[in-house]
């Protein structure tokens, strides 16, 4: 029986991959980007980065919530310097980019495949493993995991991880689906306007890193 999870870990996980993946942030504003620009594949293929990201951040979450957690408090700084500058180019790229996007219909859209938009995954994939909000965040939540569940062996940690990124999968599927089904009614120009917005916030988020650190390090902040 050590080697059958809990139970109540798959739903809890799944509970948690769908809370990390649907608030709106740096990694969101890709991952829509993304879908509006380049259909569901295109978004599927950014929300994979994403889930493998969350995954990761689980894993050393479940792993050694305590050793590790203290670690990354004791790097925050470092590692909110690293997310911003991240943001930063990313955003950059994406407001001087230009869309690849041609008015369409259903109809003739012409088919394809995940392999299509595979260079999407590890960009999302840097962008949440370097975003401070995702790194503490899971871990704060793990932190708190064992007020429903109790994750007592590396079977029960594995499998919460995997539930994770279960969760954190069915959203983004979910999210490119709809997005996939009305992005024939955007056009060029709004698409551009979409790519200068989505640049915009993502440098808004890494700006807003870099700020919280120079406040720190003026004593601004505790």
């Amino acid at each position: 029986m050590d080697f059958l999870p809990n139970p109540l870990i798959i739903p809890v996980g799944i509970v948690i991959g769908i809370l990390v993946a649907a608030p709106v942030g740096p990694v969101n504003v890709l991952c829509i980007q993304r879908a509006i620009e380049r259909g569901f594949w295109g978004g599927l293929a950014a929300g994979i980065g994403a889930m493998l990201g969350d995954g990761l951040i689980a894993l050393f979450a479940a792993l050694g919530v305590g050793a590790i957690s203290g670690a990354v408090q004791y790097h925050r700084m470092a590692i909110q310097l690293l997310g911003g500058l991240v943001l930063v180019l990313f955003g950059l790229k994406l407001y001087f980019a230009k869309p690849r996007f041609s008015p369409i219909t259903p109809e003739s859209e012409q088919p394809e495949t995940l392999r299509d938009f595979v260079w999407d995954i590890p960009q999302t994939f840097l962008l949440t493993i370097t975003n401070p909000g995702a790194v503490l965040g899971l871990f704060a939540i793990f932190g708190g995991v064992s007020t429903f569940v109790e994750v007592d062996s590396y079977v029960d940690a594995l499998t919460i991880v995997a539930a994770v990124m279960a969760g954190s999968l069915a959203w983004w599927l979910g999210l490119s689906h709809l997005i996939a089904r009305f992005r024939h009614r955007f056009s060029v120009s709004r698409l551009q306007l979409i790519n200068k917005v989505a640049g915009l916030l993502l440098i808004g988020f890494g700006v807003l890193l870099f700020g919280e650190v120079i406040a720190k390090r003026l004593g601004l902040l505790l």
